[in-house]
């Protein structure tokens, strides 16, 4: 099955990145026909600063790839570097209705949140749709927050195959309901632009600051702690196996439980997960051009892909004013 998704390099990767996305892809690609990209045109709406965005996308490269992406089983690509994304947005553009935009919740959320509300960020949707009937994608992984954004994406590509035959695959999403959201620190949903993520490769310090500032109750020592809703009981059964997460289930229901002897427990078991790979990430971020040049490799597949689906596009709109 072809499979795609995307992560935009507008900030250092988290384990809401991770767990949600780049963990599912890394696993994908043993049995699947796997596209992933670093959506870097979609960072433009809320990164204002060239050198931010250049750094951040070329550290998210060494991050996929330290994390296990493999360019030998995989399409592994930056989005800008496939423009032929950009044209398949403008026909897509003319079937979309306003009306379709405008229910956008994720618009009206990073609005509501101090994002300048431009015209890139309430097309967003568009470009989303382009980016996955582009490769003929069959099933995308994503956050419950994206569900709304691939159902905008179906319905733009019916409305195309309507309107001009038989053109896109109508994909699917893939959402895993236990990581539909991965809580911050705060509780809210970990996002590098509320500014409340744990950080996958960050030094041990900033890590320990982070883990020990993660939103509890104030239930006391000798009572139950709740399940539900807790950050620091989801964010720790991010990294275990079914009896892992039975046993932590218990301790929290049993009285006693103390929730910085859990946040200590917590750094351990970060920083022990990631230990193998951060060293994969110094040696890939000592070497620049080995990066640079599987990204244009893959782009380079990526648009051998892309260019099949955009010409038939073309054609079936009437932009080849050549042929009769």
């Amino acid at each position: 099955m072809r499979i795609l998704s995307g992560i935009q390099p507008s900030g250092s990767l988290h384990l809401g990145n991770y767990f949600g996305m780049m963990k599912r892809m890394v696993d994908y690609q043993e049995n699947n026909e796997l596209f992933c990209f670093l959506v870097n045109y979609h960072a433009l709406t809320s990164v204002f600063d060239a050198p931010f965005l250049r750094r951040q996308t070329y550290e998210a490269a060494c991050d996929f790839l330290a994390l296990g992406l493999d360019p030998a089983k995989s399409v592994f690509w930056v989005q800008a570097d496939v423009p032929e994304v950009t044209e398949l947005t403008w026909l897509l553009s003319n079937v979309t209705g306003v009306g379709l935009l405008e229910r956008n919740h994720s618009y009206k959320d990073k609005t509501a949140k101090g994002i300048p509300a431009s015209q890139g960020l309430f097309s967003y949707p568009v470009l989303m749709a382009a980016d996955i009937l582009l490769y003929g994608a069959e099933k995308v992984p994503v956050g419950k927050d994206q569900k709304q954004h691939l159902e905008i994406t179906r319905d733009i590509a019916i409305r195309f195959n309507n309107t001009y035959g038989d053109t896109f695959v109508i994909p699917e999403p893939d959402i895993e309901d236990e990581l539909a959201v991965v809580p911050g620190i705060d509780g809210q949903k970990m996002s590098k632009s509320y500014g409340n993520a744990i950080e996958i490769f960050t030094d041990e310090k900033s890590l320990k600051k982070k883990v020990m500032s993660i939103k509890t109750d104030s239930t006391p020592v000798d009572q139950p702690k709740p399940i539900e809703g807790n950050p620091l009981y989801e964010i720790y059964a991010l990294f275990l196996d079914d009896r892992g997460k039975k046993e932590l289930k218990e301790r929290f229901l049993t009285p006693g439980l103390k929730y910085g002897d859990v946040k200590k427990e917590i750094l351990g078991v970060i920083w022990d997960y990631f230990e193998p790979y951060r060293n994969e990430r110094k040696k890939l971020a000592e070497d620049r051009q080995f990066v640079v040049d599987t990204m244009r490799e893959g782009a380079r597949k990526a648009r051998q892909v892309a260019t099949v689906y955009l010409e038939k596009a073309r054609r079936n709109v009437g932009l080849d004013y050549w042929n009769k």
